[in-house]
């Protein structure tokens, strides 16, 4: 039997309408919401992300101001915009579109951003909390996964979960989300990567396998234990139609893995549609932080 599929955009409207209803009660007591961008350069794919999330905040009632600068704006420039947006009242949340031009250091941007509008998670305050267990902001893809999961009933506890990829957005802070004592969480982490020997001994004994890495339908079907959970966090374009529109996939072989797997995420339409509403929760709770609502 093919495997379930876990549709990220179902969840992903059901935590909208929520988020936008609480967006409309807290405008009514004159608190305001809002988050600003800021894009450097003119990479099409960051484009394209910084665009949806515009959407989606007007969509739900946030207010959202885009900053976007040339590709050879100074490092000192960026920093000075963020320092600006930390003490407008009206920014409740800041997102630096990653990546960088070589000569911005993705580092000192970060740390740049006021720990309480860092909305993606990604200040090292904020990492720190989530390592300790008490976190302010969880990174937004982390957060959807874990989200995701809860939604659809799969048992986080006690489970043997593999992620691969170690990146500093999804890899390391899922491990360290998932690992966390307490309720939706409370597993037993794999942390997989480039020196990983044997990938397939790893992936084959996960109730729970989560890709990341970057790489186009890189767990195929004997990679996979059957009856697993299956999260595909991948988006990799590999041509393009007759129609000129790009052909997506994710890190997962979802044809081939779908017949053995218990479920699975598709791409599009699985973890994307949740870190993008994940950005929309974290930009409201910063909102109901700064305004003394949450402690």
């Amino acid at each position: 039997m093919p495997a379930m599929i876990l549709d990220g955009k179902i969840v992903a409207k059901k935590i909208q309408d929520e988020v936008k209803d609480e967006v409309s009660s807290l405008q009514k007591k004159d608190i305001s919401i809002g988050l600003a961008t800021i894009l450097v350069g003119n990479d099409p794919a960051s484009k394209i992300y910084v665009t949806s999330k515009h959407r989606i905040c007007q969509s739900l009632g946030i207010y959202s101001e885009r900053h976007d600068l040339a590709s050879n704006v100074s490092e000192e420039e960026v920093i000075s915009l963020i320092k600006k947006l930390n003490q407008e009242s009206r920014i409740s949340g800041i997102l630096v579109q990653i990546p960088l031009p070589s000569h911005i250091s993705e580092a000192k941007v970060t740390e740049t951003i006021n720990p309480m509008k860092d909305v993606d998670g990604f200040h090292p305050a904020n990492l720190g909390k989530l390592m300790r267990g008490d976190p302010l902001f969880i990174p937004c893809t982390p957060l959807g996964i874990q989200r995701l999961l809860v939604y659809y009933g799969i048992q986080i506890q006690g489970a043997d979960v593999v992620i691969v990829g170690r990146s500093n957005i999804v890899g390391k802070p899922l491990a360290n989300l998932l690992s966390q004592r307490g309720k939706d969480a409370n597993a037993t982490v794999t942390l997989c990567h480039t020196a990983t020997r044997d990938l397939s001994s790893h992936t084959r004994r996960a109730d729970i396998l989560i890709v990341a890495a970057g790489r186009a339908k890189m767990i195929s079907q004997d990679m996979v234990k059957g009856g697993s959970v299956v999260i595909d966090v991948g988006i990799n374009r590999i041509g393009k139609t007759e129609e000129g529109k790009d052909i997506l996939c994710g890190d997962v072989d979802f044809e081939g893995v779908k017949e053995k797997a218990g479920a699975i995420t598709p791409v599009p339409g699985g973890i994307g549609p949740m870190t993008t509403t994940m950005l929309m929760y974290n930009t409201l709770k910063a909102a109901k932080l700064q305004a003394g609502i949450l402690r």
